[in-house]
């Protein structure tokens, strides 16, 4: 299968991206194996993660493909795209639409996945190659935007990140969504060390996930 749609397979079958954000590479490395412990491959390491681009070639080498479904967040350019993906990153992400990291995911065959809020935006990301539109913030909308964005555009692909909790990621999984992105509702234990919570967390959340698509 050719990488790109198998990296996309990965993410839309578990149905989560855990967003890591830290101050040091240590906690980030602590938070994204906390996640893949509670059946969580899929791993946005935030480039607001100092020397994050350390932090994705660390974890791909303890880590197998089975294992590990790494990408980057908060991308903002392409030159910030490319160092991430010199250093594995599997896709990127970003909070608002880039047309040139569009271009350059689209030239590695990488999947871009740019934050957008309008139906413009979303059109705009679309026409140039955007695998997956992340709705962001979705703390903004709630999961009932999701229908009113697939009434003018049902073949858009979308995955909320900022608003989704263990109380909603059924209603946005249900509303059409194929994944959800989630940081700090599901690595809030970070903040005490508490690491097996985000263990805990996350089964939680695969549960909620596999009961709404069911």
């Amino acid at each position: 299968m050719i990488s790109k749609i198998e990296t996309l397979k990965k993410i839309m079958d578990v149905g989560i991206v855990a967003v890591v954000r830290a101050e040091n590479e240590e906690k980030a490395e602590k938070i994204a194996q906390a996640c893949i412990e509670g059946g969580i491959p899929a791993i946005e390491v935030t480039f607001t993660v100092p020397r994050a681009d350390r932090v994705i070639e660390s974890l791909k080498s303890k880590f197998t493909k089975d294992e590990l479904i790494v990408g980057a967040g908060t991308v903002l350019d392409s030159e910030t795209a490319r160092v991430a993906i010199l250093a594995g990153a599997e896709y990127i992400v970003s909070p608002g639409f880039d047309l040139e990291t569009a271009k350059l995911c689209n030239r590695y065959q990488i999947p871009y996945m740019p934050g957008c809020m309008t139906i413009t935006e979303m059109i705009r990301a679309m026409e140039a190659g955007a695998d997956v539109i992340k709705v962001f913030p979705g703390s903004a909308y709630g999961p009932d935007i999701i229908k009113a964005i697939k009434g003018p555009l049902p073949q858009a692909v979308l995955m909320p990140t900022g608003g989704v909790s263990l109380d909603n990621v059924d209603q946005w999984i249900k509303n059409g969504c194929v994944a959800v992105g989630v940081g700090g509702e599901l690595t809030a234990g970070a903040k005490s060390g508490n690491y097996g919570l985000i263990t805990e967390t996350a089964k939680q959340f695969i549960e909620k996930i596999k009961q709404a698509r069911n």
